[in-house]
Parts: structure tokens; C-alpha cells; sequence
């Protein structure tokens, strides 16, 4: 049981890395937009997990200055991943403003075939 102490401790570094890994194979690997926006989202989730994993101390509190807590828990990797929520949303939103337009375009959301049509002109 000992053995899998430092694997249960590091869990959420594993899902981070994981869930990078996976969401960058998406972006590099698929031709398809739609599914590339979803790996941009995948990659996006896990930076939340990596800035959040350290934001939060084992039985800290919000640092609300009382004499009853001595441990506090740092608010500021909250406040940022508030902030890369939205600009996330953003980005989300005007990539699938763009397929559209591609899609209205070119009549396809495929990369290949985006290509070729283009090297044709």
C-alpha cells in the first residue's frame, strides 16, 4: 500500500499530464477543425488543472484573517483560472465563428481537403 502513496498523492499532476498529452495529439493529429477546437480544449483544461493542483493547502482556509486559523490557502491561482475560463470561452467562440465561415467557404472543415482546393486556385 506504501508503493502507491506517491502515485495517489500526484494524481492530479498524472491527469494534467495526461489530459496535455491527449488534447495536443488532437490539435497535431486530426485534420477535422471541429475536432482540433476540442483538443484545444482538452490542452486548456489541463493548464487549469496545473495552476489549480498548487493553489490549494491541505486543510487551509480563505485567507480571512481570524486568530482561530493559522493556515490559509492562496486565492490568486483562482482568480487567474477565472480569467483563462473566459478568454478559453473566447477563444472557443471565434475558432468556431472561423469553421463556420471555412465551412461556408470551402463547403468541407477538413484541412486536406482545404489544401488541395487551395493548391487547384
Amino acid at each position: 500500500m506504501s508503493q502507491l502513496t506517491p502515485l495517489i498523492d500526484h494524481f492530479n499532476y498524472f491527469t494534467t499530464i495526461f489530459l496535455m498529452v491527449a488534447g495536443l495529439y488532437i490539435v497535431i493529429a486530426r485534420g477535422n477543425m471541429i475536432k482540433k477546437l476540442v483538443g484545444l480544449g482538452l490542452f486548456q483544461t489541463s493548464v487549469y488543472l496545473l495552476y489549480l493542483t498548487p493553489g490549494k493547502i491541505v486543510e487551509g482556509t480563505a485567507p480571512i484573517i481570524d486568530p482561530r486559523f493559522q493556515v490559509y490557502s492562496n486565492p490568486l491561482p483562482h482568480v487567474l483560472i477565472l480569467t483563462a475560463i473566459v478568454v478559453g470561452v473566447a477563444t472557443l467562440a471565434l475558432g468556431l465563428a472561423l469553421v463556420v465561415r471555412i465551412s461556408e467557404e470551402y463547403g468541407t472543415i477538413e484541412e486536406d481537403e482545404i489544401f488541395a482546393r487551395g493548391e487547384d486556385e
